[in-house]
């Protein structure tokens, strides 16, 4: 068996399956994420017509669940689930509360367990997100809102089949190629979806280090309020 099959199958044995709640989505966010996602919004240009047809898929798979009177379940995976999972589970939240376009749970996880980034944290927090930590050493737990109205997303670094995460029904996102070769059965998911961007990892401790963190963040962040502001369309 392949190392990273292994790591799938771990995680989904070691971990109980449990219901979990989803919150509904805010409709109001803080005033600095709604700049912030006003210039974002502006910038759909930059997205290239190819990728825009797989963020289409995605907003599909959103607006059938709506339609069909779920809340969508969206598990966004990468390797570690310390930088771009993260900040993807949180960007499709705030704009999906940005655009006002329906009631959504995201979650994130991993092929393996590290911790959420403090660089990563660093560069959601410049965009305007709140985000407080319990301090642990290893693997901090963070409460994220990005609304007065939410009571807060605890993000910490987890294997995607961990029992906060929902066990079935999701839509799994792979947001790295590494996790999207590495795990080529995601257990439980009813639809797949691979986003990969590039790792602002490669600069860590350069002087590009926060450039590209801010680049990766407004990357994110406006594909994924592409796929909310498509999904408020389809729904009108």
């Amino acid at each position: 068996m392949k190392m990273g099959l292994l790591w799938c199958f771990i995680g989904l044995m070691s971990t109980p399956v449990i219901a979990q709640k989803s919150e509904p989505t805010p409709s109001k966010v803080y005033t600095e994420l709604q700049q912030y996602l006003d210039a974002r919004a502006s910038e759909f240009h930059q997205i290239p017509e190819d990728r825009k047809a797989d963020l289409r898929e995605l907003a599909a798979f959103i607006q059938q669940e709506l339609v069909e009177g779920k809340v969508p379940q969206l598990t966004f995976i990468c390797t570690h689930n310390s930088r771009r999972s993260h900040m993807a589970q949180l960007w499709m939240a705030a704009a999906m509360a940005y655009a006002q376009a329906g009631r959504v749970a995201t979650y994130s996880g991993g092929t393996e367990v590290t911790a959420f980034n403090p660089r990563a944290v660093k560069a959601m927090r410049d965009a305007g997100f709140k985000m407080e930590s319990d301090a642990k050493k290893n693997n901090p737990n963070y409460t994220v809102r990005w609304s007065d109205e939410q009571d807060g997303t605890t993000c910490f670094s987890k294997h995607y089949a961990h029992q906060s995460n929902p066990q079935t029904g999701f839509a799994a996102v792979m947001t790295c190629s590494q996790a999207d070769e590495a795990c080529p059965i995601v257990f439980g998911a009813a639809a797949r979806f691979a986003m990969p961007y590039e790792d602002p990892k490669l600069a860590d401790d350069s002087p590009k280090e926060a450039e590209r963190y801010a680049e990766r963040c407004q990357q994110i962040a406006r594909e994924l309020l592409f796929v909310a502001q498509t999904v408020k369309k389809a729904g009108n």
